[in-house]
């Protein structure tokens, strides 16, 4: 494949995407090699208001076109770019993505083949009750089962919700566009993060059993697995079968508690004995000595350690370092064009687009 064109070259997108959750499932699209571009009303997307840092790390790639979508002339504007585009993919309210017209219902006039994404907090039928990232952590059950057992319920240091979201309309809106064929897509944050309670749902709908928390954020079927402190630093041991438990044990000194049932029975027991033997090293120290025994775990390292600790990962995109896509295709190199320039887009008569649903 050539490094000039990513596996999504000649893939159209328009965003009408507000914050996060939509301008990251198009960045990452961008990424690989697709045009986007980005529709913001007069003044500009609200996220240019929060910081240039923050515009350029959900942004990078884009094309800026400014159109009022109230108007007649940008609903006009709109429909000629969705006849030469593959897909729509817009997060704002259902009733404000009604109202400007950003369904496959209205849109599919001017393109048969479009695929039109929908990002709400509830659903296109689900009302529109506010549905910001940590408002759906609340909804969902995830802040109540995070966090110290005796202490209030806890939300993660990042938008997960949010960047959730974003990633499964991305998957939805390539499905579609395989398919070859055009509609709605209807994508929720509500739902998005039910899906990912997975196997803390399953055990509760089939066995009745409700989450609880553990501390340290233990796991709730792996013992140990769960954040340790030690002489300097915490370390988080994730044992999940019993060849990892006998690697552990054999460099820690443990001896017993063979088994994952045995374990798992006797929690108290084991997490005693493994928080007192991790308490001789240092969680950088414990790490370097697990590492070549394949066991898994990791020193905790904040946001700065761990960027300088994957260089690899970052990336320059105009006048701001940036973390780089995560999807890495063989012979593929991204380009990592800056956040576009607000309403910068010009029409390119010989554009590499191909024909949507071709």
């Amino acid at each position: 494949m050539s490094t000039e064109s990513g596996p999504l070259s000649g893939i159209r997108i328009i965003e009408v995407g507000v914050m996060l959750a939509g301008p990251y499932a198009t960045m990452m699209l961008a990424d690989l090699g697709a045009e986007v571009i980005k529709v913001e009303p007069p003044g500009g997307e609200i996220s240019r208001q929060v910081s240039d840092s923050y515009f350029a790390s959900l942004n990078r790639g884009k094309r800026s076109i400014c159109l009022d979508l109230a108007s007649a002339q940008g609903k006009a504007k709109l429909g000629e770019l969705v006849a030469d585009s593959h897909a729509l993919l817009v997060n704002m309210k259902p009733s404000v993505i009604r109202r400007l017209g950003l369904t496959y219902e209205n849109l599919r006039r001017y393109n048969e083949k479009i695929v039109c994404v929908a990002m709400t907090g509830f659903g296109l039928n689900g009302g529109d009750d506010p549905a910001f990232d940590y408002v759906i952590q609340a909804a969902t059950g995830v802040a109540a089962m995070t966090g110290d057992p005796d202490g209030p319920p806890t939300l993660p240091g990042y938008s997960s919700a949010d960047n959730s979201t974003g990633l499964t309309a991305a998957l939805g809106l390539l499905a579609m566009i395989v398919s070859g064929n055009g509609g709605q897509v209807d994508v929720s944050l509500r739902d998005v993060m039910l899906s990912q309670l997975n196997y803390r749902a399953s055990a509760y709908l089939n066995d009745g059993a409700e989450p609880r928390r553990h501390p340290f954020g233990a796991h709730s079927y792996y013992v140990p697995a769960q954040l340790f402190p030690t002489a300097d630093g915490y370390l988080a041991l994730f044992i999940t079968h019993d060849g990892f438990w006998k690697s552990f044990a054999g460099e820690a000194g443990i001896e017993g508690f063979g088994t994952m049932a045995e374990r798992a029975a006797r929690r108290d027991e084991v997490l005693g004995v493994v928080t007192a033997v991790l308490a001789t090293d240092t969680a950088v120290g414990w790490e370097s000595r697990l590492k070549p025994l394949a066991i898994p775990a990791a020193a905790v390292r904040t946001l700065p350690q761990a960027l300088e600790a994957t260089p690899e990962m970052l990336v320059t995109a105009g006048d701001f370092r940036l973390v780089g896509s995560p999807v890495h295709v063989d012979g593929y190199t991204p380009q990592y064009r800056p956040a576009p320039v607000f309403d910068e887009y010009v029409p390119v008569s010989d554009s590499p687009v191909s024909a949507p649903g071709a």
